[in-house]
């Protein structure tokens, strides 16, 4: 039976987190031996001792905190429980975002589709936007909240360097359930092949969030590995953080140089040539695109200001 670890990144997050563990802990774990680890950033909030009580009031799940002295980011972060896995037996390890719930059969769904294919190494389920967290919340009837898609696939825009989700802020009305490959799985949630890590390594810790799950995935691809979308393991991811929100300055900043880092390793002259232009242009601005470039140029990587 396989070994399946779930690896939950959390940073001052502990209402999100017991949510997303209270719906771990209703997974229907049949097919596989589950353990779910809880990778802590150096939280200042109560977030350990909640986990505690919650671990105390729920043993017949296998949950285990790791304690980061600081806050290590979603990449390092996610490498620190991956090593773990990994020294613990890990056949498949399933990266999920803090703040979602997910469906009883995601585990079984996801884990399924690798059993049964072996030149695919990452899988992403479909995402849906959770009650009240879509982007334009008025846009949708009451019905129809909880079918939003948030993520039915990956699109990376090569040209341009763009990332984007296929299917974001569409209703789901079975447009988008098929099984296939995809340009990239989101970090929210992918369940990876043990073999993929021996192959080609964690994920790269300069990124700190955004890109990062990308990047791996790019990595993966050029390793040989299938890169898939399975409709028919879902979940709701609530994308309600401050940093997650289009147009904050943690997400300007972290978006705009980790697409330069991006871009530099893999685009191919043409596209680099649009991005120096454009970054010409933030430099002649004030605010923090402009910090993001200077500190691209820099080799600045890792956590904003920490240098």
């Amino acid at each position: 039976m396989k070994k399946v670890f779930i690896i939950i990144v959390n940073w001052n997050g502990k209402k999100d987190t017991i949510e997303c563990l209270e719906s771990v802990r209703l997974l229907q774990v049949t097919s596989y031996k589950l353990q779910v680890i809880v990778v802590d950033n150096g939280s200042t909030d109560d977030t350990i001792s909640q986990i505690s009580k919650f671990k105390t009031q729920n043993q017949n799940l296998k949950l285990e905190v790791i304690k980061n002295k600081k806050n290590l980011g979603f990449a390092e972060g996610n490498n620190v429980g991956i090593r773990y896995a990994l020294e613990n037996e890990a056949d498949y390890i399933v990266l999920l975002n803090n703040d979602t719930i997910v469906d009883q059969n995601l585990v079984s769904k996801l884990s399924e589709v690798m059993e049964g294919d072996k030149s695919i190494g990452i899988v992403s389920p479909k995402i849906y936007f959770a009650l009240g967290c879509e982007y334009h919340h008025d846009r949708y009837t009451e019905k129809d909240r909880g079918r939003v898609i948030w993520y039915a696939g990956g699109i990376l825009d090569r040209q341009n360097v763009l990332a984007s989700h296929r299917g974001v802020d569409e209703i789901d009305q079975g447009q988008y359930n098929k099984t296939q490959e995809t340009d990239f799985a989101t970090g929210c949630c992918m369940i990876i092949k043990k073999e993929v890590f021996k192959k080609i390594g964690f994920f790269d810790a300069k990124y700190f969030v955004y890109w990062e799950d990308i990047d791996f995935c790019e990595r993966a691809k050029k390793a040989g590995y299938k890169i898939c979308y399975v409709p028919s393991a879902y979940l709701w991811h609530k994308n309600a953080s401050s940093s997650d929100k289009p147009g904050s300055e943690l997400h300007q900043y972290y978006q705009t140089r980790n697409r330069l880092l991006f871009a530099f390793k893999y685009a191919s002259i043409k596209p680099k040539l649009a991005l120096v232009r454009e970054s010409l242009k933030f430099l002649l601005r004030d605010g923090v695109r402009r910090q993001a470039v200077v500190d691209f140029i820099l080799r600045r990587s890792g956590a904003k200001n920490n240098h």
